[in-house]
């Protein structure tokens, strides 16, 4: 509806192809399927198990020996929903809602702003839980279990990330409109043994081609994702505390960082705002919509989109940090801020305009300055 309403043309032809070829290759969330076949290389291949993938989905059951399948529907669907939309049958009643992870993005990560998550990324929130966030910890699931759940949250961030950016591609650049293109433009799949001598010709259709892209650049973002570095403490930093929390106080207030102007002064909150996360936007104001009026989001609300919620900056004073409080996550937070939200990065280098940026070392500041806030 989001990409109807943007690029004012229909998308059911559309919708119908991509719809048949996702289900192709990655099955349904209760029958999943992995395409490893059509992936370049077997790091992308063995992203996930299909083992692993069987034990999380479908309905719930175990036997004697406390074996279980359907992981997802016992611990996760009553918040995240089937498809991993984020729009669960308890997903009206919390604050924040719960992730929608068919958009390929994550907030609590230890990867740059738009890099995917890594596994330890998803399995620290799995034990650990979101404090301060419904999210809860399950610690208690066993390991094996818990792996299972990290492969199924993949595998439906891939499938609704690949589903999404097919209908993106089949209205910008197919030509689909009220009606399916010609055949060498529409998106649709054929068998490897004719994918691979239309290879060997040069021949592969323009269709078939967009669906490798698509598989090829989304599966090999969740292989590439890397931890960001972060520079070790420098030793003015370390050597007074209270010089180092000083000095990470005016950057806090100051132009370059401005954290006081969403987390309020002394970062106490209570500073009204009017934005919304990513997951919002992308069925209001990406497309002309204002959040708030209730009669041009009702369509889209009726369709499963949860209401729009404005943001709730952190209130730092004496709280709590989704993503984690130790010294190094802030430093991230810091640098490249929390995907799907507005809390934007601010540019950290050795050699930068203090107009513009941090150094390390006053980043570092920064960070004993919030961290002195938690305990207030």
């Amino acid at each position: 509806m989001s990409l109807e309403k943007s690029r004012s043309l229909p998308t059911e032809a559309a919708l119908a192809d991509v719809s048949a070829v996702v289900d192709q290759l990655f099955g349904t969330p209760a029958q999943p399927r992995w395409p490893a076949d059509r992936m370049s290389n077997d790091a992308q291949g063995g992203l996930v198990s299909l083992d692993r993938l069987g034990q999380a989905a479908g309905g719930v059951t175990s036997d004697q020996a406390d074996s279980h399948t359907g992981l997802y529907q016992e611990h996760c669907v009553i918040c995240h929903g089937i498809a991993g939309s984020g729009a669960g049958p308890a997903s009206r009643f919390q604050v924040p809602y719960p992730r929608d992870f068919r958009a390929g993005v994550f907030k609590w990560k230890s990867t740059p702003r738009n890099d995917k998550p890594t596994r330890d990324d998803l399995s620290r929130l799995l034990v650990h839980g979101v404090p301060g966030a419904p999210m809860p910890s399950f610690a208690i699931v066993p390991p094996s279990q818990r792996e299972a759940l990290i492969d199924y949250v993949i595998y439906l961030s891939v499938r609704g990330e690949v589903e999404r950016e097919l209908l993106a591609r089949a209205v910008d650049e197919l030509d689909y409109d009220e009606t399916p293109p010609d055949e060498e433009l529409r998106l649709t799949l054929v068998g490897r043994a004719e994918v691979a001598a239309a290879e060997e010709e040069e021949a592969i259709r323009e269709g078939e081609q967009v669906i490798n892209e698509v598989i090829e650049q989304t599966v090999q973002a969740w292989v590439d994702a890397e931890p960001s570095l972060v520079p070790p403490k420098p030793e003015s930093a370390a050597a007074d505390l209270a010089e180092s929390i000083q000095r990470g106080r005016e950057i806090f207030h100051g132009k370059v960082a401005n954290c006081v102007g969403c987390h309020g002064p002394e970062g106490r909150g209570g500073l009204p705002t009017l934005d919304y996360d990513d997951w919002t936007k992308d069925f209001t104001t990406r497309i002309g919509i204002t959040p708030a009026d209730s009669a041009a989001t009702k369509p889209f609300r009726k369709a499963g989109a949860l209401p729009p919620r404005t943001i709730d900056p952190r209130v730092l004073a004496g709280g709590v940090l989704r993503g984690g409080h130790d010294p190094e996550t802030i430093y991230r937070r810091i640098q490249h801020g929390i995907a799907g939200t507005p809390m934007p990065g601010v540019e950290v280098g050795d050699e930068i305009d203090p107009q513009m940026g941090l150094t390390p070392a006053s980043a570092w500041d920064l960070v004993a300055y919030v961290r002195s806030l938690l305990h207030q």
